[in-house]
């Protein structure tokens, strides 16, 4: 087909090949950089469709200047970095890639639990540094996982995956959702508690929600407050879901034990004092960073792509009302 799309930037090479199987041009940024605005309002133009990546802002003036743009195929879960209502205003489709990066970020969640716990990225640092003089009864004392009270905030999909891997730690699990997961309690025995309930009794807190109004700064000063002195706090969803501020007064009060984090409120900038806190564990946004996630991420948002510019019903579609739309 004649097809002309852009890739915003460097993904898999089997997302890339389906996307030239089918379409006549592809244009990639080579650069494993974000594109600058210009830069993005420069490619847009003139194409059929765009494979994009949650690091790119397609606001209503990018969708504006990509008029002859259908899809918009996000290489991402999460789509809170496209204008979702300017994009159904126009009658550009914006499908995105759920499901395959549950493992992947389970797995990171539990790093990081791990790591939080039992000062394994501060223990690294002191040995590079040539602190380590023999073993000692107080050297580097962490914090049991095994036994202890993990609660889940969002019991979607990844935090379904990370309670079921508690498993093997013989952890009582709460969680707070706005349904009940039928899973978490026949099969683990888990109690669905309110948010204040399971931050007041949890020992590790891990955050599993989507970003939305209602998630924003859904942990700050207060929230902090609610949780045991002896507790951690691990993020692995979106970064504004926690206040950074509060997270670092927290920290440096000793308010909670210590914390990790994927993803940050401004990424990729970091809360002034974050990383001067020796309790924090920090990951560069690596949660679906395996081969295996970020392969199939690739082929799925070139499969959406592919079905969108041949006039089908993308298998991944976030604004169905689009369709509908044409239809009248």
């Amino acid at each position: 087909m004649s097809w002309n799309v852009f890739v915003t930037r460097p993904i898999p090479q089997p997302g890339i090949d389906i996307l030239t199987d089918h379409c006549s041009r592809v244009d990639i940024n080579a650069d494993d950089r974000v594109l600058t605005k210009e830069e993005l309002l420069r490619e847009v133009k003139g194409r059929d469709g765009v494979l994009c990546l949650l690091t790119d802002t397609i606001d209503e003036e990018v969708l504006n200047t990509a008029q002859s743009v259908g899809i918009f195929a996000n290489h991402a879960v999460g789509f809170n970095n496209i204008d979702i209502d300017a994009a159904t205003r126009l009658g550009i489709m914006v499908t995105n890639t759920p499901g395959v990066l549950t493992d992947a970020t389970a797995d990171l969640t539990w790093a990081l639990i791990l790591a939080t716990a039992r000062r394994i990225a501060e223990s690294d640092r002191f040995t590079r540094d040539g602190k380590y003089k023999g073993w000692g009864p107080m050297l580097m004392l962490g914090n049991a996982v095994s036994g202890t009270t993990l609660g889940i905030v969002g019991a979607g999909r990844i935090g379904t995956a990370v309670a079921m891997r508690s498993v093997g730690f013989n952890m009582r699990i709460l969680y707070t959702d706005t349904v009940p997961n039928e899973t978490m309690e026949k099969a683990l025995r888990g109690d669905r508690v309110t948010l204040e309930e399971l931050l007041g009794q949890s020992d590790f807190v891990t955050l599993h929600v989507p970003l939305l109004p209602e998630t924003t700064h859904l942990i700050g000063s207060r929230e902090l407050e609610l949780m045991k002195k002896t507790a951690f706090l691990i993020n692995t969803c979106r970064g504004p879901v926690v206040n950074e501020k509060a997270l670092v007064n927290a920290l440096r009060s000793e308010t909670i034990a210590g914390a990790a984090l994927d993803v940050y409120e401004n990424e990729p900038e970091l809360e002034p004092g974050l990383t001067e806190q020796k309790n924090i564990v920090l990951v560069p946004h690596i949660g679906s960073a395996t081969v295996t996630a970020r392969t199939k991420m690739a082929v799925i948002a070139a499969e959406n792509l592919i079905a969108g510019l041949k006039g089908d019903r993308p298998p991944n579609l976030v604004n169905p009302e689009v369709l509908e739309d044409k239809k009248t």
